[in-house]
């Protein structure tokens, strides 16, 4: 049995058109995903399984948080997420992924949704992170309170020259 096999739904099984699912992730589910944005966190995963006619909505929950690195000092800091995400499955003959709707092979009727729980977290982090205790963002900020960089005033004197 693999690490993430406690994340797959039976589709074709349901026992009812509605069944929920609850998961806590940790540090060893990012480390068994191995995907590049997150390598650690916490988080509280509710997931609703709703069948409707021909395709399955799954209503993924997510609150918790996860391990970024700094974009300035490149240190770990964490970023919370608060997240509410749906995703449409219906069955077919093959996997497929367009998207909007992901089809799952009806001969199996089983889809493992732990990706999508790490692409809905990692969609949640903003591009530029900083933490707000960042020494290399005090360090700029020093830099702005003394006046520009003195580099800088070598080149506007240059510029004076030649006009």
């Amino acid at each position: 049995m693999g690490k993430l096999d406690g994340y797959k739904v039976d589709l074709k099984g349901l026992s009812s058109d509605t069944v929920s699912y609850h998961w806590k992730t940790d540090n060893d589910f990012f480390s068994a995903v191995q995907g590049p944005e997150i390598k650690a966190g916490s988080l509280d995963v509710a997931l609703r399984v709703k069948r409707t006619s021909g395709t399955f909505e799954l209503e993924f929950q997510l609150k918790g948080e996860v391990e970024v690195t700094c974009d300035r000092c490149l240190e770990a800091m964490f970023q919370p997420i608060d997240a509410q995400c749906t995703l449409h499955v219906k069955m077919g003959e093959e996997y497929a992924d367009d998207g909007d709707v992901v089809t799952i092979p009806e001969r199996e009727g089983i889809i493992n949704v732990a990706w999508n729980i790490y692409e809905f977290a990692a969609l949640q982090i903003p591009l530029r992170h900083v933490h707000p205790s960042c020494p290399s963002l005090s360090l700029t900020l020093q830099e702005e309170e003394k006046g520009s960089d003195p580099r800088w005033a070598a080149l506007r004197e240059l510029a004076n020259i030649k006009s």
